[in-house]
């Protein structure tokens, strides 16, 4: 264990050292095993939950926050991202907050990524994922480095939720909706809601809804049998993602 410890990079460390159940160096290399945690203390049980709660609410987050934000100022959104880095890395610098830094840093990237879409191209679907995956090589980065690892799995995991929903509008033709949502103004949404509404009740659409959201809950289980925080972090970010498409849905059915 000694002799990997010192071949390790300086990036790798601190994370190596810090977050408990986090990675086995030896057996997991870039935090991809998904072994379960052997005999977990309470303490780590609890920060497992604290990241999966904190990966949902960040999750969220841009929901409530940056949607109606980035519709009226894009570029005040856009260097909001700044601030979240910022404070990404104060956490980060310290060891009783290293880990939520971490977490912090992914979302700065999700935040960049859909300050950048829904601010200048949310009319245009077909470009939503590519402009969502700008930050996919830094990601993938840190996880060759084993540096940021809670942060660039968050980020992967909110990437595939968003893959997914956008898989699903495409397979249920609500493509057209989108652009319609992104053109009027919030007052003139409600025929559109409804339209979409309809669309989601067929047979077709609630039997992609059902396979789709069967998928996500796979995934998002199966990362939390890991004792590694990364872990937690992705499968909080993934099974989030059934949240905010029913927030979607109830939207449409209010309307």
């Amino acid at each position: 264990m000694t002799l990997v410890k010192n071949t390790l990079s300086p990036f790798a460390r601190p994370m190596a050292s810090s977050y408990p159940n986090q990675i086995a160096i030896e057996a997991a290399p870039l935090c991809l095993s998904l072994e379960p945690a052997a005999k977990p203390n309470s303490k780590s049980v609890r920060q497992q939950w604290l990241v999966f709660t904190a990966a949902a609410l960040l999750v969220s987050v841009p929901v409530f926050l940056q949607a109606p934000l980035v519709r009226q100022l894009p570029l005040l959104s856009l260097v909001m991202t700044l601030g979240w880095l910022g404070l990404g890395w104060a956490l980060m610098s310290r060891r009783s907050t290293e880990v939520w830094g971490d977490l912090l840093i992914g979302f700065s990237w999700s935040w960049f990524a859909g300050s950048i879409y829904w601010g200048w191209f949310r009319w245009e679907p077909l470009i939503h994922l590519p402009i969502e995956s700008i930050c996919l090589p830094l990601a993938f980065w840190c996880l060759w480095r084993r540096w940021g690892l809670v942060g660039s799995m968050f980020y992967l995991g909110s990437l595939l939720g968003t893959a997914v929903t956008d898989l699903y509008f495409f397979l249920t033709g609500l493509i057209p909706h989108w652009r319609q949502l992104m053109l009027v103004e919030p007052e003139l949404a409600r025929p559109i809601f409804q339209q979409c509404l309809i669309q989601i009740k067929t047979f077709w659409g609630a039997g992609w809804a059902a396979v789709l959201v069967a998928i996500l809950l796979g995934i998002g289980f199966l990362s939390l049998r890991s004792g590694q925080l990364c872990w937690w972090a992705f499968g909080g970010a993934v099974l989030s993602t059934i949240l905010v498409d029913s927030l979607f849905w109830l939207a449409a059915s209010i309307a």
